[in-house]
């Protein structure tokens, strides 16, 4: 996933179009842990946390994946593992990607 993040031509050109990718920008991240995304709310009224990681197998995973990023020679910013934040997010554009790891296992439509 770090490789197909830092590589993923999201970024416009001087033509506009998606050709550049956090590599050749020079962008910097911010990795924030976010357990809550594992939130299983198909049964019930209460979102269902089971299929998330322990927190210590999580943080150790969090840690190696920021690793990765800057290791890719990116700046990383990070939030605080397992600690209530408030992140401010301003999108730049009409574009916003969701990337899952599961989805290389699927065939593409």
């Amino acid at each position: 996933m770090v490789e197909k993040t830092v590589n993923l031509r999201i970024f416009a050109d001087d033509q506009n179009r998606f050709n550049l990718s956090a590599l050749d920008t020079g962008a910097e991240l911010l990795v924030v842990s976010q357990f809550t995304l594992y939130g299983d709310t198909r049964k019930g009224r209460r979102p269902d946390f089971t299929k998330a990681a322990p927190p210590d197998q999580a943080q150790r995973l969090y840690e190696h994946t920021v690793g990765l990023f800057r290791d890719a020679g990116l700046t990383v910013a990070t939030g605080v593992f397992q600690e209530h934040m408030q992140v401010s997010l301003q999108n730049d554009g009409p574009v916003t990607l969701m990337l899952d790891s599961a989805d290389r296992h699927r065939p593409r439509r």
